[in-house]
């Protein structure tokens, strides 16, 4: 097995953290960082953890995540996380390569040939949900996501719940149960609000409700369980490690897990939905990334029974310049796109080695920027910060 030489990071738009590894024997991997806000931070982090890996046998990834994770006196914490993340996808893309075979045969087998995805259409800004629905089915999708509202105070109005309810009441009259639709609260619905927005949605018979709390009320769940009545509580696409999904998992009201490869890395999110299937708990993977990180996503998905539906960022808002952020598509990093283009609302199980994509160096090196993502706080109309 090769030996890892070089590990270069490059921030390209709309807001991705590309990670390459190179190796003693010319084979080269990919990985990717999240935390747009936190970019400079994450960089520095994978050139730390460079520090501790170049050097090292690059097949000997659970070691290396170990290091990565352990090696220090202070660890945890996000910015570590997607750092070693996007250094240990690299190293699987890598080890595929160098044994001429896709990921998944490295996990198993595929339990499947293809994976269902769903889109986003907003939500909150743009708000035109129905508009953002046609688009989507008119591509083949048979299942969106949006954001349930913009800012939220701890103690809205009948009106601020009243256009929650009418945005996704749009969508039902429009398509029916045609159309399935999961709605994300983002963390940025407060406690004494919840339960009334629950009840009101109840009615729509929605996939899931998305983080109905912010991070650091995990307690609270089962008492948002019992609220929801029938509808299924989704969360976790900030927690990083099984540990933190065993603490979630242990304390029950949770009907859908949604880790994300860039900041759990491959081989953990494996474990992860593994751990999940022991609970019976679907795992829908969090993925509004760029091209590295779905395939990343997509080598596990292939290989997990109770994996029923995986995100992906096709046409989300952040790609197109939200915010003032610079313009960025997956298929512009790739070779070639077909692997990560949907059919029919499904992506085919990777058949390439790796990961089952060719990023295109090229234009990575061409399209590393600077860029910085705007600090924009959203407030409440009296100047207190709100929650993203």
């Amino acid at each position: 097995m090769p030996t890892i030489s070089d590990i270069t990071a490059f921030s390209v738009p709309p807001r991705w953290v590309m990670v390459r590894i190179t190796t003693d024997a010319g084979v080269t991997g990919w990985g990717e960082a999240l935390l747009s806000k936190r970019r400079r931070a994450v960089l520095g982090a994978v050139a730390d953890l460079a520090d501790t890996v170049v050097g090292a046998p690059a097949g000997r990834i659970e070691e290396l995540w170990h290091r990565m994770r352990r090696g220090a006196f202070f660890r945890g914490g996000p910015v570590l996380a997607t750092a070693a993340a996007a250094i240990e996808q690299a190293l699987w893309d890598i080890k595929g390569r160098t044994l001429g075979v896709p990921v998944h045969e490295l996990l198993g087998g595929p339990v499947r040939d293809r994976t269902r995805v769903y889109a986003w259409i907003g939500g909150d800004r743009p708000d035109d949900v129905v508009a953002g629905a046609r688009a989507r089915v008119a591509q083949g999708f048979t299942a969106v996501k949006m954001n349930a509202t913009a800012e939220l105070d701890h103690i809205a109005g009948a009106a601020e719940v009243d256009a929650v309810v009418a945005r996704v009441a749009a969508l039902r009259e429009e398509f029916g149960t045609g159309l399935d639709i999961a709605l994300d609260f983002h963390g940025r619905v407060h406690r004494s609000m919840v339960r009334p927005l629950l009840r009101e949605l109840e009615q729509f018979r929605l996939l899931w409700v998305e983080e109905p709390l912010s991070p650091g009320h995990e307690d609270f769940l089962p008492e948002v369980a019992r609220a929801a009545g029938a509808t299924r509580i989704a969360t976790g696409e900030r927690l990083t490690s099984r540990w933190d999904f065993r603490s979630l998992l242990q304390r029950g009201g949770v009907d859908i897990i949604q880790p994300d490869v860039s900041v759990t890395g491959l081989g953990e999110l494996a474990k992860i939905c593994h751990l999940a299937e022991t609970y019976d708990v679907a795992v829908v993977p969090h993925c509004p990334n760029g091209p590295v990180s779905l395939a990343a996503s997509l080598q596990v998905a292939a290989v997990c029974l109770n994996v029923p539906l995986h995100e992906q960022s096709l046409g989300l808002h952040y790609n197109t310049g939200y915010e003032g952020l610079p313009r960025g598509e997956m298929a512009d990093y790739l070779v070639d796109s077909a692997p990560l283009v949907p059919v029919d609302g499904a992506l085919a199980v990777p058949a390439g080695q790796g990961i089952g994509i060719e990023v295109d160096e090229a234009v990575v090196r061409a399209g590393h920027t600077e860029w910085r993502h705007p600090d924009a706080q959203w407030r409440h109309p009296d100047g207190r910060i709100a929650e993203w």
